[in-house]
């Protein structure tokens, strides 16, 4: 089976999971996200092993707040649910659209020292894909102008989790933060996108922008 088939299937795996916990939302919803919480911050703690107490902290904060702010968003009822949404749609279009932009368009690098895959154009596809997907989803659901702004900075965003992550494992030395996922390596590894956009979704919905 090639990398990109099995990288497909898992990932599909990975959506319906999250999007039947969502809408299911509840003890369901709590649970999947605490144990997501609980890997992510397995998988930090090997990649900083030796780095120093601070590290650990920072990890556990890493961890526990975006999954405060999800669990917050989720209890807004219908429209905590669009949020929630309006997250996994972000972060997904900015990892879709990068890897699908960087491969048939890729030339540029965008940080060769953190990610030597990365390039400016699967960055562009990728925050392209985040604007006009999550923007159709905001004016779908009637969450609020706001978020048509904040889907491509939010997009960028994401990127900027996923280089710092890369940057991790770079001065770790390793490839992937886990093997939990096949074709995508750990959780931290796909999830690292999501963290930024989960808490600032979360802060623009504590400041009224949607």
């Amino acid at each position: 089976m090639s990398e990109l088939l099995v990288r497909s299937l898992s990932g599909v795996v990975m959506v319906a999971l999250a999007l039947g916990a969502a809408i299911k939302g509840g003890n369901v919803f709590a649970v999947l996200v605490a144990a997501i919480a609980a890997i992510m911050y397995y998988e930090w703690s090997r990649i900083v092993r030796g780095w120093g107490v601070a590290w650990h902290i920072g990890g556990f904060f890493y961890a526990l707040v975006p999954a405060l702010a999800l669990l917050w968003l989720r209890e807004r009822d219908l429209h905590g649910l669009f949020l929630i949404m309006w997250v996994f749609i972000v972060t997904w279009s900015v990892d879709i659209g990068g890897y699908v932009f960087g491969r048939r368009f890729g030339r540029r690098k965008l940080a060769p020292a953190l990610s030597p895959n990365k390039t400016f154009e699967g960055l562009y596809g990728g925050v392209g894909a985040a604007t006009l997907l999550g923007g159709a989803w905001a004016l779908l659901t009637g969450l609020g102008p706001a978020l048509l702004v904040l889907a491509p900075v939010l997009g960028v965003a994401a990127q900027a989790g996923d280089l710092f992550e890369s940057g991790m494992k770079r001065r770790a030395g390793v490839k992937d933060s886990g093997a939990w996922l096949p074709g995508h390596g750990g959780l931290l590894d796909r999830l690292d996108g999501l963290v930024p956009v989960a808490v600032f979704t979360a802060a623009a919905h504590v400041g009224g922008l949607t």
